[in-house]
């Protein structure tokens, strides 16, 4: 009985710990969410907004809006790209700073993660100014006779993306390295000594031991991984303000530009774009999951 009643407190002290941070999710996330979803069926501007008719005439408009398809075709296509290169990246150089035989491990691990530790403005307004017309990769490019004339990286559509998509693998590879680098020396070392004495390479080391062991860390950085790109706004925003003409825009920079951007704060048009944007981070993360659960 004594036992019972002693469980019984440990279990009340742990809710009411737990109310604080539950309390505080629910007001600042469960709540915006809902709001979200009810001003979404709402139009005007938000000092006057009423009831939209039909109710989902901005989820109509969505598909309708060319501005808006580009947008999410842009966000997709960072994200095809960028995710997988910078994980893979992430794990490789994971794989090589985990060698404990390597000479200075702890200064390149600090030196691979600082970009993380840099400010999203800061960040971008550096690559901006590298790859500006007068900047610094084009006089490299010039001096090593790879180019005749100066390229307009952020004026041409292609370039500017590639420049987005080259600045999200510069800031966010060292970020997922830290969690590769984290499973990885929760791996027994004694597991790469049985496959080496076993006679196994080290692509099938890598292959067949590393990778399955970090399947659970590889599904959490790609959860995260997808989850901030398809809410990238600050790399649009600050290194291409969306051009040229709207070719590098994202999805949260269009909802911004509807919200605060324009003048004309259209609240109701931009809770139906944010809404569609949670509910594909809910599917692809929802898919990953199951992608990467191995349980019967």
């Amino acid at each position: 009985m004594r036992s019972r009643s002693v469980e019984r407190k440990q279990g009340r002290a742990g809710w009411w710990f737990l109310t604080p941070a539950t309390i505080l999710i629910f007001i600042m996330s469960f709540y915006p969410m809902v709001q979200a979803l009810i001003t979404s069926f709402r139009t005007g501007s938000s000092s006057n907004m009423t009831w939209a008719n039909p109710l989902t005439v901005n989820y109509s408009r969505m598909f309708q809006d060319k501005i808006f398809m580009t947008a999410m075709g842009n966000t997709f296509l960072y994200l095809i790209i960028q995710v997988p290169i910078m994980l893979i990246l992430a794990m490789l150089l994971a794989q090589l700073l985990n060698n404990k035989n390597l000479k200075f491990r702890g200064l390149f691990r600090t030196l691979i993660f600082l970009p993380c530790a840099t400010s999203l403005v800061s960040y971008a307004l550096i690559f901006r100014a590298l790859f500006a017309t007068q900047g610094l990769v084009n006089s490299v490019l010039m001096n090593l006779h790879l180019i005749s004339a100066n390229i307009n990286w952020l004026g041409t559509p292609k370039t500017a993306k590639a420049v987005i998509i080259l600045a999200l693998i510069w800031r966010w590879t060292g970020y997922n390295m830290v969690f590769y680098l984290a499973g990885l020396q929760n791996i027994d070392y004694s597991v790469y000594e049985a496959a080496k004495i076993d006679g196994a390479s080290n692509w099938k080391t890598f292959w067949h031991i590393t990778v399955p062991l970090l399947k659970p860390t590889i599904i959490m950085t790609s959860i995260m991984s997808i989850n901030g790109t398809l809410q990238l706004f600050d790399e649009s925003m600050n290194l291409t303000m969306g051009g040229p003409a709207n070719a590098t825009i994202t999805m949260s920079h269009y909802i911004y530009n509807n919200s605060f951007g324009q003048g004309v704060s259209n609240f109701g048009y931009a809770s139906a774009m944010s809404f569609l944007v949670f509910v594909l981070v809910a599917i692809l993360s929802l898919i990953n999951m199951k992608v990467g659960d191995s349980r019967d």
